[in-house]
């Protein structure tokens, strides 16, 4: 098909505003599915997506639509997720489109993953085609929501198109808004296939499927392939398209996006970002690829069988296909054993792996408490990536530690902008700018801690809002603060999988908070245990978990004080010794412990 035919657009939104539900409708009107097949959410796979009410991975769909015009059109949709933590997933799939539909709901306005997602289709030069959803809501307000896009972000809605993803109100009209407002992809003539990686995964009997965007040239069946990042070689057993079902095709051609498998099993030689070219006639120099994206949350993950150690492996290499935002590497535990320690971009984002480990490749794992990464300088001079507290050097070797810092973009009503700044300044933020959207709607922008926005802050956010509020982040930079380490000690041991990097000032209240926690969630034992929080040998904090007790006196009746004490001293005696070989153990809820700490 000609290039001036085909249109590639992203949905981008906040999250619950209405994109798979749009997409559903733009498959419906399309004819890409039929009214047997139409489910909620028809282009959300996975099981954890359609439990939740999230996108979590891109999906895409090539849909062919007549337009008013009597021509056919192919319209190549990538539907996105709409959570902070997923947004690398967006700035993938943006650079494969030339238009993104900004899709905002009509009753809640505009919110901070809005006005990030606008940013990112800013910086790819996209165009950008402003849909108001939910105008069917009788809370509904576009008049103001689309002022507060004009004055909060300064994008054009003179164009605005008012559509219901739930009724189907205003498709048809946004179906031709697309042919007219979004540009055809260019292609250059006479230049060697090029295909952009965006997205990929494992199949267990395919091997790796990658998902390109056809840059130049066309790639079909048969032909002798290119990895340039890996130099990989192989032949493409087949292409296609998602129309939403696999479907086979002879090539795809410039402009076109598609799938690509090849039979290659091992994950590490088709990596996102990469570019497919012609093995017999390659191209010169491989696409810009993506921005390489830091992992902001760090965490253990431990296999609870240590017979499943391999398997975990195999799989965090397989899921680390289908995420390049993922980090692994090993890491042991004197705790937990061995194990990864994973990096993330955010804390449902280590929720939503750890869940499809354990469903995708029936896995029983333990998660230690989420860290964020900091830089510790030596008096030596040297810097070192302290992602794990176990990492720090010592008191004597330790000159600062620099921690990184986010800033935080928060929209929320104005009747609530008073417990909303509080809370920053709680969480050691400092405040950068203040404005208004519209009467009754503020932004406010501050730098924050990484650390502290791991922790509750979101859902003490969400409380202290009534659930209005919401928030986006991104990382600044590092800067150096009296940051201390926080050891936790059970029966004198300390527990290197609880241990935590914190501010000096907040040390003892975290300190105490934590061991009263731990205190419930670690069972009681035959003898006294001691929970302890420490900076360095200073113990700050201490409970104790009471043992369980016999009454060795009960058979007394009588007789002598001496007699009592006698059974007493020797009931003494054997805890000492059950103490000093006894292991205490920890179950997982006293892992996440540290989360819960108010």
């Amino acid at each position: 098909m000609s290039t001036d035919h085909i249109r590639n657009f992203s949905i981008i939104a906040h999250i619950d505003h209405g994109k798979s539900t749009l997409a559903d409708r733009l498959l419906e009107a399309t004819g890409a599915i039929s009214d047997r097949e139409a489910t909620a959410q028809f282009l959300d796979k996975m099981d954890l997506e359609r439990e939740r009410g999230i996108t979590i991975k891109s999906q895409t769909c090539r849909l062919s639509y007549t337009a008013l015009d009597g021509k056919t059109y192919q319209l190549n949709l990538i539907d996105t997720p709409g959570h902070v933590d997923f947004s690398y997933e967006v700035s993938r799939s943006l650079q494969a489109c030339e238009g993104a539909l900004l899709v905002v709901d009509a009753a809640q306005g505009v919110e901070a993953q809005t006005v990030a997602n606008v940013y990112l289709a800013i910086e790819g030069d996209l165009a950008i085609l402003t849909v108001l959803n939910k105008v069917d809501l009788p809370s509904a307000r576009p008049d103001e929501v689309l002022a507060e896009l004009e004055e909060g972000i300064g994008i054009d809605t003179a164009g605005a198109l008012m559509v219901s993803a739930k009724d189907g109100t205003g498709i048809p009209e946004l179906l031709e808004a697309i042919i007219q407002h979004v540009p055809p992809p260019s292609s250059p003539s006479n230049v060697p296939p090029q295909a952009m990686i965006f997205d990929s995964w494992y199949d267990s009997y395919r091997g790796v499927v990658v998902l390109v965007r056809m840059v130049a040239g066309s790639l079909s069946k048969g032909q002798k392939v290119l990895a340039m990042a890996t130099r990989e070689i192989a032949e493409i057993t087949e292409v296609g398209s998602f129309t939403p079902h696999p479907t086979a095709a002879n090539q795809l051609d410039p402009g076109e996006v598609g799938y690509i498998i090849t039979g290659v099993k091992d994950v590490r030689q088709l990596r996102v970002g990469d570019t497919i070219t012609a093995a017999h006639d390659p191209c010169e120099s491989p696409l810009a690829g993506f921005k390489k994206v830091q992992p902001m949350v760090y965490s253990g993950i431990f296999p609870l069988d240590s017979t499943q150690f391999e398997d975990l492996r195999e799989s965090l290499e397989k899921l680390s296909l289908n995420d390049a935002s993922f980090t692994w590497d090993p890491e042991t535990s004197e705790a937990l054993g061995f194990g990864f320690r994973c990096g993330f971009l955010g804390l449902l984002h280590m929720e939503i792996i750890q869940e499809r480990l354990e469903r995708e490749y029936d896995l029983e794992l333990i998660t230690s408490a989420p860290t964020v990464v900091y830089n510790a300088y030596t008096k030596t001079g040297d810097v070192i990536s302290v992602d794990t507290p176990s990492k720090m050097p010592g008191g004597n070797d330790l000159d600062h530690l620099e921690e990184p810092i986010a800033t935080c973009s928060i929209h929320c009503p104005s009747e609530h902008i008073g417990g909303v700044i509080k809370l920053c300044t709680d969480k050691r933020g400092i405040q950068k700018d203040l404005s208004y959207l519209s009467p009754t709607r503020m932004m406010l922008t501050y730098e924050i801690p990484m650390a502290e926005i791991i922790f509750d802050f979101f859902d003490k956010l969400k409380s202290i809002s009534r659930g209005y509020a919401s928030m986006d982040y991104e990382f600044l930079c590092f800067r150096q603060d009296d940051l201390v380490k926080l050891d936790i000690l059970v029966n004198g041991s300390p527990l290197d999988a609880l241990s935590m990097i914190c501010h000096r000032d907040s040390a003892y209240d975290k300190g105490k908070a934590l061991t009263s926690k731990l205190k419930q969630v670690i069972p009681r034992q035959m003898y006294e245990v001691a929970v302890q929080a420490a900076i360095g040998t200073r113990i700050i904090a201490r409970v104790s978990i009471r043992a369980f007790r016999k009454n060795v006196t009960a058979k007394c009746y009588g007789g002598d004080i001496t007699r009592k004490r006698k059974l007493l001293e020797k009931q003494k005696e054997g805890k000492k010794r059950m103490k000093q070989v006894g292991n205490v153990e920890i179950p997982q809820e006293a892992f996440h412990a540290v989360l819960k700490v108010d």
